[in-house]
């Protein structure tokens, strides 16, 4: 087929070549689904070993970074208030964790855009380790006595499965939609 010698009329109607690589805003039932999933696997005993990875937290960091307008602090202070609710915590404690980090992650939003996921995960270490280091320290005052240093594995942990949290939310959506629109599933 030879090509077509039409040009356009404005610069306006120039259109990319393939939309699809720049993504449009996730499924309401991804975002929303994947949070709720992971908060029903965070009400399971194993999160409250101290090295545990903190996977609600980590979902709800993606989450505010790649839909700032569905998911953001109020999500994350929610979520927070309903760990401490079934911890029997500290009141605020993990909220304020969950606050910090979602805080953290939009305010670094532009930035971590630019990156690949392994300088995304470097990025977000030291926002991972403040807060958790925070919790660490709210948690010595009021008991009294220092908790240890376990607590920096849990954010170390949770920053190691950032890729794994994208490869699931970011490419294994977008590649089922390819799949379903190309009749291939």
């Amino acid at each position: 087929m030879p090509p077509s010698n039409t040009t356009p009329r404005s610069l306006s109607s120039l259109q990319p070549l393939d939309t699809r690589s720049f993504g449009g805003p996730a499924s309401l039932w991804l975002v929303w689904g994947s949070i709720l999933l992971v908060w029903v696997v965070s009400l399971l005993s194993w999160r409250l070993w101290l090295p545990a990875p903190d996977l609600l937290l980590l979902v709800i960091a993606f989450w505010c970074l790649n839909e700032p307008r569905r998911v953001g602090l109020f999500t994350a202070f929610v979520f927070g208030l309903l760990l401490d609710v079934h911890d029997a915590g500290p009141l605020g404690g993990q909220a304020l964790v969950y606050g910090l980090v979602a805080y953290g992650t939009v305010v670094l939003s532009r930035r971590l855009a630019r990156f690949n996921v392994v300088v995304q995960a470097l990025h977000l270490l030291p926002v991972f380790v403040v807060s958790k280091a925070v919790y660490a320290l709210i948690s010595a005052w009021l008991l009294g006595q220092w908790v240890g240093w376990t607590w920096l594995w849990s954010a170390l942990f949770t920053v190691a499965l950032w890729p794994i949290a994208y490869i699931l939310l970011h490419y294994l959506p977008n590649r089922l939609h390819d799949e379903v629109e190309s009749g291939a599933a």
